[in-house]
């Protein structure tokens, strides 16, 4: 006889959580709401369940707390892709009650996709890349307040000249105002500007000294081989997946990064269309930018020899076929009418296949080193 199991679905808030526990033998759920306090709510769920306890809910602002708290616990607590569940195309109702409810059915049948947790060593590190994301973005707009605050003011950098440089900035301190509010606004605009460069210096410095030490270090150095493909595009990779043995074909890590082509086929109709841009967003985005780089013709530059220096020579073979492999695929893309963008697209696709390719076989002789040892 097989061991009886109860199936709690939880819709997960800030201040309360709402549940569905369905007991073995029962078809209708117990429910209640309580606040969110894991103490409470895991002494209720042991209290009310009848032999092994199972639990789950979506993955959200709230994180992985809940989830850490009930395996301390000995609770069996799944996190669920919010974008896999099934759902009735006629529903039209969305209520905690019911997403609760609908989390404990599917869940006893087997219907849900677990999002794999990070631990919080993982979890910091992958902070920390977003926060330098963050912090570049906010750098973008406070250079373009910048610029069209001056532009509304007639004065606009010479055309054909890079902003930003050491001339742009000296010729931003020349400038000067009549009127004392534009001096007080351009100043603070300005100051912003070097504020939140300084702040990327720091998270940036904060990544590189984090990707010298291990468990990041011999990760980084394998993905630093690639061209286009520096340590803030490793960190990220590295921080984003913590850990690629978790995907067992490049096919799947392909579709968890969203580069796959959607597809509606029926019958003998085969219909692809844009990529699907499911999944880990940060890590699509970065790939995505190195693939602009394989549009060059093959070659090892200055800066990628030092990267490669002292990496294992199989880790350099496979990206050197890489480069090759992709840059031939790009043109042949752009040579059938493609447009770039997705020509830069299918190579960060097959990008991909490499990375897998490369931190694979890491992993393996790793496992076999140990399992010698």
């Amino acid at each position: 006889m097989s061991e009886s199991i109860t199936y709690v679905g939880m819709d997960v808030h800030k201040e309360s959580v709402r549940v569905a526990m369905i007991l073995p033998g029962q078809k209708e759920p117990v429910e209640w709401s309580q606040k969110n306090t894991p103490s409470s709510l895991i002494k209720r769920l042991k209290r009310k369940a009848t032999g092994s306890l199972v639990c789950c809910y979506e993955a959200g602002p709230c994180g992985y707390a809940l989830q850490r708290a009930m395996t301390k616990a000995g609770i069996r607590c799944l996190v669920v892709a919010p974008s896999l569940i099934p759902r009735k195309p006629g529903e039209r109702i969305k209520t905690d009650r019911r997403d609760a409810k609908k989390l404990a059915r599917y869940l006893r049948s087997g219907d849900l996709t677990e999002v794999h947790p990070p631990t919080t060593e993982e979890e910091s590190v992958r902070d920390l890349c977003r926060a330098r994301e963050d912090a570049k973005e906010d750098l973008l707009r406070s250079r373009h307040r910048l610029q069209k605050f001056l532009l509304r003011r007639g004065l606009v950098y010479p055309r054909g000249k890079r902003a930003w440089t050491h001339n742009h900035r000296a010729w931003l301190r020349s400038l000067s105002f009549e009127d004392e509010s534009d001096r007080l606004v351009f100043d603070d605009y300005l100051r912003m500007v070097e504020y939140l460069e300084e702040r990327v210096k720091g998270w940036l410095q904060a990544l590189e000294d984090l990707s010298t030490h291990e468990p990041y270090a011999t990760a980084v150095g394998y993905l630093r081989c690639f061209r286009g493909i520096d340590t803030v595009t490793a960190m990220t990779v590295v921080a984003e997946l913590h850990g690629f043995m978790r995907f067992t074909s490049p096919r799947q890590l392909m579709a968890y990064l969203g580069l796959v082509p959607g597809e509606h086929s029926s019958g003998e109709k085969r219909r692809q269309g844009a990529i699907t841009k499911t999944g880990n967003g940060h890590v699509r985005r970065v790939l995505i930018e190195a693939s602009w780089h394989y549009r060059h013709v093959p070659a090892v530059s200055t800066a990628l020899k030092a990267r490669q220096k002292g990496q294992p020579e199989w880790a350099i073979a496979v990206a050197d076929k890489a480069q090759r492999r992709l840059n031939r695929r790009y043109w042949r893309l752009i040579n059938k009418g493609k447009p770039t963008s997705k020509a830069a697209t299918a190579v960060a696709r097959e990008l991909v296949g490499f990375l897998w390719a490369v931190m694979y076989t890491a992993s393996s002789q790793q496992l076999d080193q140990s399992t010698a040892a």
